[in-house]
């Protein structure tokens, strides 16, 4: 096997960005790229960016795309693994109906393109390579532009009928904050980074005062990213701080839900707000959680993602690399 045949591209797919690798059988990344996610356009365009931010890793990597063994993609939504399609990927752009992904990928980039859910192959990650080694059992919780969550259940990935782990949308309060899935009271309708940049506005055009839009237009962006939010609650603006304490309030309540069903051993937390402020929030998290725990004398470790931004594309490679083995 010749050393492009060992590689693979692990792509990420976020609502804000498109984070590439290319990894070799080692596990070691020998390019990556990061591109925004288009907001505008369909699905068409989100799929030509992911192929451009392939094409950049695997420059880096000193490659042309039609040399990589596979590309493995950690998608949102509803994924169809076998059929290479996604549905509901709701914080994508004009994303209506069932996209075939993986064909389509593999029109634009030549090799095989394999699609799995994007947290779900995040928390596969962190389980064989980071924070989730020790354990048998864990719940990857991804906070970022929305909550999504992955499951280890002795050892063994658990997918459900194909939807598992979608915590994000486990209803924290009856009849609650409306959520971008059209839902009420779900817990990414509180901490998912969309809905907190939605309740900011609504804050803003009812007359409250706030420096994270000022914050985003110095940095020439077009959404609060999580940097924005980052800088806006060191620099101790009220709104931000106030936002992201009722999101640690409703993160706390639903992994502690979670916890109560599963009894996993661990929980891990990444996604871009989660990476970002995970060492900052995570023992508050712990202690909001404490209340509602059944067994609260013997809660879950928790750890912040030990992969970082890289987590969701590596296991995307790992994905890519299981599904051409066989």
């Amino acid at each position: 096997m010749s050393k492009a045949e060992e590689l693979i591209s692990g792509v990420d797919l976020g609502g804000t960005k498109i984070q590439t690798a290319v990894v070799d059988d080692e596990g070691k990344v020998k390019g990556q790229s990061r591109h925004p996610t288009p907001t505008t356009g369909g699905p068409d365009d989100v799929i030509a960016a992911m192929a451009d931010a392939v094409t950049e890793a695997c420059t880096e990597a000193g490659i042309e795309p039609s040399e990589l063994a596979a590309v493995g993609v950690g998608s949102p939504g509803a994924v169809d693994g076998e059929e290479g399609t996604v549905s509901s990927a709701l914080n994508l752009p004009d994303w209506a109906g069932t996209v075939p992904m993986g064909p389509k990928l593999t029109e634009l980039l030549g090799p095989p393109a394999f699609i799995g859910n994007d947290v779900q192959v995040a928390t596969e990650a962190e389980f064989t390579s980071g924070a989730g080694k020790p354990y048998g059992s864990i719940l990857g919780v991804f906070w970022g532009t929305g909550v999504g969550g992955g499951l280890i259940l002795d050892g063994k990935p658990w997918l459900g009928r194909g939807s598992a782990g979608e915590i994000g949308h486990m209803v924290i309060r009856r009849g609650g904050a409306k959520c971008p899935c059209g839902r009420r009271g779900c817990m990414e309708a509180y901490a998912g980074r969309k809905a907190m940049e939605i309740r900011a506005r609504e804050e803003v055009a009812a007359g409250k005062r706030t420096d994270l839009f000022n914050i985003m237009e110095e940095h020439h962006k077009d959404r609060l990213t999580s940097g924005i939010w980052d800088r806006a609650v060191e620099h101790g603006d009220d709104m931000a701080i106030a936002l992201m304490e009722r999101a640690v309030k409703a993160l706390a309540a639903g992994i502690a839900s979670a916890v109560n069903l599963l009894d996993i051993e661990a929980v891990i937390l990444g996604g871009g707000l989660g990476v970002r402020f995970g060492d900052r929030y995570l023992q508050r998290i712990q202690s909001r959680m404490h209340r509602h725990l059944f067994k609260d004398d013997d809660p879950p470790d928790m750890h912040v993602a030990a992969l970082g931004d890289l987590g969701g594309a590596i296991g995307a490679a790992q994905l890519g690399a299981r599904r051409i083995s066989g």
